[in-house]
Parts: structure tokens; sequence; C-alpha cells
């Protein structure tokens, strides 16, 4: 009776909304109650910006010969994200599925030719199916792909010149954690994770504890930062268990025989060897952790044979729980086991040197070593890093490169390395600051190999390379193509995107530099896929999506710079309605931000972005007002820089406060703002911004916060780039937290979040925590919680809801509200 007669009454206040919107953009009486929980809808205009078509995801085949079109539905609906959810070990997943939940899944899946062609549907597929997963054949004859069910994911298989697809398993694929499955370089077969047959139903949780569940720890040191989801109880674990547990096996693309092998774990990685003779198989075990993810859980590392048959353990690591803080920490023994994408069978992988703490005084922080097969002999060193260990990319014997990178100063470097001669000295390549952009020089073009991996594109028996960047400049990014003499360290620009559009390299065709595909886009044109012909200049079309919101098409886009008061350099993306005139006068003006730090002046003043980039209107952040008529600057710098021994946030506030007062003193000179109608907002760490912005200055009428984090005492041991705990500087996570100057936010503001946010750092606790501090000193708040949500809203309620709140605030506190006084002046001349 109870569930009924609350069921009743949300539906009479759903209705009694619905009559009262009016027809004017769903814009509500003032005497209606607009805290019932119902789900709003915004101005039409606004709808209209969360249904609009969704362009198709593009896959080209390895042979370059096919694109796959990949077409996504609209969004999910909040029916969508009430399936059932197990948040466990720092993951969700659907239990009915054994699968990853809230998953986007296409559709539809069509093939066209590359040369020109007909499109070719894919036929054969079930009816309401959710497709994802797509990965090619190394002979790019089949692709596989997965379909979810109600009661699991099945692996499915689609022949390239038919198009004709066919189902290789039940719903029996395990895909809670990890890739469920790898092409075999034959082609013929593919390595595939399931649920083992005899698994059964989970039992069920004990509605009456064993005992109270208790933590202990003897004096050993094990900081962690705070993560969401995490295992809480015996229940938990055994939930853990049963989700993962996995059985490794082969299946036959031709006959759909499915042969088990090995013994079933939790397996999370079943990944075949390059020469496809064996498997590298890690799997976790106990005692798992109620502080840290699965991701830090101890594992073990195997190479079997196709039988299933062990032929060598490579690694058993501990229980990641002590991990030093600060984003140079990583744990001891073996990490990043791979094949080498370039031998048979290879493995290579990285082990500390450091203890893997970066306030250890080391010259040696990171060694890369390497062991071919039969894996019964020592590992061979590959390279010796000062920094910590970022990636490789392989070429052949003759050629690899290792990059290194160290966060505290943001150096990277880049070192040749010959790993048929691990004699060799590396040699210096690149090294430049990770926040140097003007000077990036770009990354390396990957081929396919026959045996399905990506490795270097050489030329001239490996003394070339070429290279593939953003080009970033202070004319805005202009991507490019480069051909990079190996020996000598030389480029030669071999072609570069040129204005009105901005146009990026995909993918070099036939293994040379002739031709290329390329996306380019321009400010009203959406991207759309070309082949570039570098000889003649000749353009290819080879697609024409449409543009997704025409009505908006007009919308004026401008980059610009402007000085902060210490003289950094800013810049800024300005949008205009496209009715709007010089002569109309200022706009209310909407910023949304996210601040940023640096270690250098001079690189937070690099301009990163391009005016030449498509003007795509998403219902996500701040274009949406555009249809309200308002002014949106978008992403304006806000840099946090500490030079030198300084840290950035050691002046965080007082330098947020100055660009922030930068932007607006710039809308002001350009006429486009009024500057008693300003609103700021931000999502995450642009919330937690926003919430300091109204603490600590009066720049702005309001400010709207989505999902941020207000108290950092709560994430005691490091924040977004903050390697230093509270107990090390208790008076900056003071500073920096809204929640501490609460009494100081005398603007309203509009706090959103997600019941169920899992990024870490941002628990909703965060949100009500800091309106309740709010509420009890009297400042105009609203507190907005969306039901099912987790960091990113994925819902078409949620979405719509969102939008309504903020236009309904907006107008309210800023359009609505009467104008603010003029600060009093004081001189010291008589009247």
């Amino acid at each position: 009776m109870t569930s009924r007669i609350s069921l009743a009454q949300r539906s009479a206040a759903s209705l009694a909304v619905c009559l009262t919107v009016l027809a004017s953009g769903g814009m509500l009486r003032a005497q209606e109650d607009t805290t019932a929980p119902v789900y709003r809808m915004p101005a039409p205009e606004l709808v209209a910006l969360v249904d609009q078509p969704i362009t198709p995801a593009v896959s080209i085949s390895p042979d370059q010969e096919q694109m796959l079109f990949m077409h996504i539905p609209g969004l999910m609906t909040i029916e969508d994200l009430a399936q059932p959810e197990l948040r466990i070990a720092g993951m969700r997943i659907n239990p009915r599925t054994n699968g990853p939940s809230r998953a986007r899944y296409y559709v539809r899946l069509v093939l066209r030719p590359v040369a020109g062609g007909s499109q070719v549907p894919i036929t054969g597929l079930p009816d309401k199916p959710k497709l994802g997963g797509v990965r090619w054949s190394p002979d790019a004859s089949h692709f596989a792909f997965t379909n979810t069910v109600d009661d699991g994911i099945e692996l499915w298989v689609a022949e390239t010149a038919s198009g004709a697809a066919r189902r290789l398993t039940g719903p029996r694929l395990n895909a809670a954690r990890g890739t469920p499955y790898y092409w075999l370089p034959d082609g013929k077969s593919l390595a595939v994770r399931l649920v083992p047959a005899g698994r059964g139903a989970f039992p069920g949780r004990s509605e009456v504890p064993a005992g109270p569940v208790i933590q202990e720890n003897l004096g050993r040191v094990a900081p962690a930062r705070t993560y969401q989801d995490l295992l809480k109880n015996p229940d938990d674990e055994a939930l853990f268990e049963h989700h993962l547990l996995a059985q490794v096996a082969l299946v036959d693309v031709e006959s759909g025989s499915v042969r088990e092998i090995g013994p079933a774990g939790l397996i999370n990685r079943a990944q075949p060897s390059p020469d496809g003779q064996f498997l590298l198989v890690q799997a976790v075990h106990r005692p798992f952790s109620y502080l840290v993810p699965a991701s830090r859980f101890p594992s073990r590392t195997d190479v079997w044979d196709l039988d299933g048959s062990t032929v060598a353990t490579i690694a058993e690591q501990p229980l990641a729980d002590n991990v030093p803080t600060g984003f140079g920490a990583v744990p001891t023994g073996k990490r990043s086991i791979s094949w080498r994408a370039d031998a048979d069978a290879t493995l290579y992988w990285v082990e500390a040197q450091d203890g893997g703490d970066p306030r250890a005084d080391a010259e040696e922080r990171d060694r890369v070593y390497t062991l071919a097969a039969p894996f019964d002999a020592e590992p061979e060193p590959l390279a010796s890093l000062g920094l910590r260990y970022a990636g490789v990319m392989w070429g052949d014997d003759g050629l690899a490169l290792v990059t290194e990178i160290w966060f505290s100063s943001r150096e990277m470097r880049t070192w040749i390395v010959r790993p048929g001669v691990p004699e060799a000295e590396p040699r210096l390549l690149f090294e430049r600051s990770m926040e140097d952009s003007y000077n990036n020089p770009g990354s390396p073009v990957m081929m396919d190999t026959p045996a399905g991996t990506s490795v270097l594109l050489t030329a001239d028996g490996g003394n070339t390379l070429y290279l593939v960047g953003e080009g970033a400049s202070p004319e805005g990014n202009r991507p490019f193509l480069d051909r990079l003499n190996v020996t000598t360290g030389q480029t030669e620009r071999l072609w570069r995107s040129e204005a009105p559009y901005y146009e990026r390299p995909v993918d070099l065709l036939g293994g040379g530099v002739d031709r290329m595909f390329t996306r380019r886009e321009s400010v009203t044109e959406p991207p759309d896929y070309f082949i570039r012909d570098l000889t003649n200049g000749q353009l290819t079309q080879l697609t024409e999506f449409e543009h997704p919101t025409p009505q908006l098409a007009d919308v004026k886009k401008e980059l610009i710079r402007y000085k902060r008061s210490d003289g950094v350099d800013l810049t800024a993306t300005l949008y205009l309605p496209a009715d709007h005139k010089e002569s109309d006068g200022p706009l209310p003006v909407l910023m949304w931000a996210y601040p940023t730090e640096y270690k250098s002046a001079d690189l937070a003043g690099q301009l990163t972005d391009s005016p030449y980039r498509f003007v795509r209107v998403s219902y996500w952040g701040a274009l949406p007002m555009l249809t309200q008529g308002w002014a949106v600057l978008d992403d304006p710098s806000l840099p946090i820089i500490g030079e030198g021994d300084e840290e950035p946030n050691d002046t965080f506030v007082d330098q947020l406060v100055a660009g922030a007062q930068a932007a607006v003193d710039e809308m002001v000179r350009r006429g486009v703002g009024d500057p008693d109608r300003m609103a700021i907002g931000g999502h995450s760490y642009g919330a937690f911004m926003t919430g300091n912005l109204l603490a600590h200055s009066d720049l702005f009428r309001t400010g709207i916060a989505r999902s941020g984090a207000y108290n950092r005492s709560l994430t005691p041991f490091g924040f977004q780039r903050e390697e230093r705990t509270f107990w090390e500087a208790p008076e900056i996570y003071f500073a920096m937290s809204p929640f501490m100057h609460a009494d100081d936010v005398d603007e309203p503001i509009l706090m959103i979040h997600g019941e169920a946010d899992n990024n870490s750092g941002t628990f909703p606790l965060q949100s009500r925590r800091f309106y309740n501090a709010l509420k009890g000193h009297g400042a105009t708040a609203r507190l907005v919680m969306l039901p099912l949500e987790s960091h990113g809203y994925s819902a078409r309620e949620s979405i719509l809801h969102m939008l309504w709140e903020e236009q309904q605030w907006l107008k309210r506190w800023v359009e609505d509200a009467p104008r603010r006084m003029p600060a009093a002046t004081t001189t010291d001349e008589a009247p």
C-alpha cells in the first residue's frame, strides 16, 4: 500500500508540473513547487540539442580497403540506468550479463569500400542488437564484435566480403574486467574468456552477518588515495570472485567450435603472442583489500601454450596497498608486462629501481627488460631510465622508442634503443617539457603487421620515421605530417593543415607518404573523412555526415587572447548567438572552465586549440545557453603556476581569481559581456573552481557546480595534481577547500551531482556536506542529486533535467535579477 501511494503521489506531482509548464520553452510559473521529485523538460531548443543525431563511429580495416560505420542510438533512458549494478573492487558490473554496466552500444553496422561503391549493411544480426567491442581480424577478412542480451554477452563475427554476420558463442563471454577476446594472428580463431559452464548463480548475500568487518595495520606504511566502489565485506569478496571467475577458450571462426583450455581463475587477460603460439595470462587472487581497487590486488602472470599448460611464470605480484603517494609512484616488481609487437614471442616489462618512490634519491628510476621464448633464460636489460617509464613503441631489432617522464618537473624524454643489440647505448631523440605544446614533435606513425600488432612505420632501412602532431602554435593548432631522419634528428615537413580548415591525418595509405586518410572540418562543416594525395594535392571525400544542429550553424566563434594582471598570456573560445550584432550591446555571459596546473608561466600561455574546429553545440557544457541569447566563454585559461621550488597550489586562490578577473575584464572590454550579468560554471574540478570563485570573489552573479569535491580533507593523500598529503600541507588543503569558506559564499550556487558518482574523490557526500554548510550560513543554494547517475550523466531524462535546472537558475539569478549596486569608491581628495 505504501509504495502505491508513493507512486500515485509522484504521478500527481508530475501531472501538476505538466499542467503548469508554459508553451514558451518550459518556463514555470512562479507559484509552482520546483523541488517536487520529478524530471523536468527545458526549452524546446534545448531538447533538440539533446536529441540531435549522433555521428557514427568509423573504423578502417587493417588492409585500408574498408570503412566500417558503427551507428550509435540516442541517449540511454533512466530505465536503462535502473538495471542491476554491482559496485565492487573499483568496478561496476551488470550481474545479469557479467559485463560492464551502462556500456554504450551500436545498433547498426555498415561497410563501405574506401575506393568507393555501395554501402553493405551487416546482415544476420538479431532484433534490437546491442553491439560493441569491434575488432578486425589481422587479414581484414572478418571482424568480430559482441552482442549484449538480457542474460549475458555473445561473441559474433562478420565476413567482410559479404557482410554476413553469425553468432559464435552463446551469452557466455566474461567481460567483467579487461578485454574479453583477442584474435589469434592467423585470423582463424579467437582467444576468449568465458563464464565457466558450471559456475551457477550467486547464492546471494547473507542477511545475518557472521561478525564484524575488521581491518588492521601493524605499523606498515600504506597510504591510499580515495577510491569509489571498494569491497566492504565478505559478501562483496564472494561476489567479486563469482563474477571475475573466467575460463579461457579458443573459438574457431569457421565452425564455431569452442575448446576450453587451462584452469578457470580470476583471469582478466589472455592475450596471444604475435606468433600465435602462446597466451599471456594474468589473474588476480586473494588476499583482497578494502582500501584499493582490483588493479592493486595480488596477481600472477603466466605464459600458457595453446593447450592451457603453463610454460613459465613471469611474475607474482603481492597486494599493492603500500605504494607511495605521488604521481611518479609505482609498485615494486614487474609491471607493464606485455608482448613485443615486432617479435614472434618476446615479453617485455618494467621494474622500478627506486622502490617505486618518487621522493627517494636515485639516478636510475626504472629498467626495461625483455625475455624471449622459451622464457627460461635470464631477462635482458633493454633500457635504464633516469625518469619514470611512460611507454615503448616497437619497430624491429634495430629500432624501438622508449619514453620516460617525471611529473614534478614535467620532463619528457624519448630514447632510441636497439633491441637486437642490448649492449648498444640508448640515444636521445626528443627532450621537452610535457607542458610545451609548441615544441611537441608529434607521435610516430604506426603500421599494422600481419600478426595484428602495431609497429613503427619506417623507410630507408629504418633510418626514417614519420611523425603526426597537433601542430600547436601561436596561430592555433595546425596538424602536420613530418619525415624524421633518425640518425641526424632532422625533420622535413611534408604537409600541414591550412586555414580555414582543421584537418588531421588519420593514417598513411599503402605504407608510404603519397596518400593519407584525413579527418577534415571547419567552423561550419562537420568532420568528414577524406583521402589526400600529397603528390598533387587532390582531395577525395569519403563521407558526408549531416550537420547535427543546422539550426545553430551560424553561431559565431572566435579564439581570443588576453593577459592576466601579472602578464601571463591567456586564451579562450568566445561564442556568440548567430543573430547577435554589436549594436545590441553586451550580453549575459556564462563562462565554463577547468583550472590547470603548470610549472612554467611561459608554457601556460601557449595556445592549444584551433579557430577552425567545427562548432558542435553539445548539451554537456555551456554552449546550450547560446540558444537562450547568452554569450559563452568556453575554456578560458585558468593556469595555476608554480615555478622552480614553488608548487602551483601554493597560491591557487590568488591565481584562480586573477585568471577569472582577466576573463571578465576582457568580456567587458570587447563590449560583449555585461559585468553585472556574469555566471561561472564547471564540472568536476571545474565545480571545485566554481565554489572557490564564489567564496573568494564577487565577479559572478551566480555559479553552476556539477559533480565536484569541495572539502579537500576528504581526499587527504592528494588530489588532482597535488602530490602533497594533508598532513604535509594542511594550510593548502584548508585554503583550497570551498567547504572551509562556506561562510564567504554570498552568491547563489546551483549544485548538481550524480547519486552514483564513481570518480575518485568526488563522492556524492561532497556536495551534500557543502550544501549543508551553505544552508547553515544562510547562503542561496540548490542541490540536485540525479538518481542512478555516475560522474558523467547518461540518461536522457537526467540530461534534460540538468538543462532545465541550469536554464531556470540562470534566468532567475542573472536575467531576471535586479542589478547590483556599484561598489563604493573612496578618495583622499576633499569634495
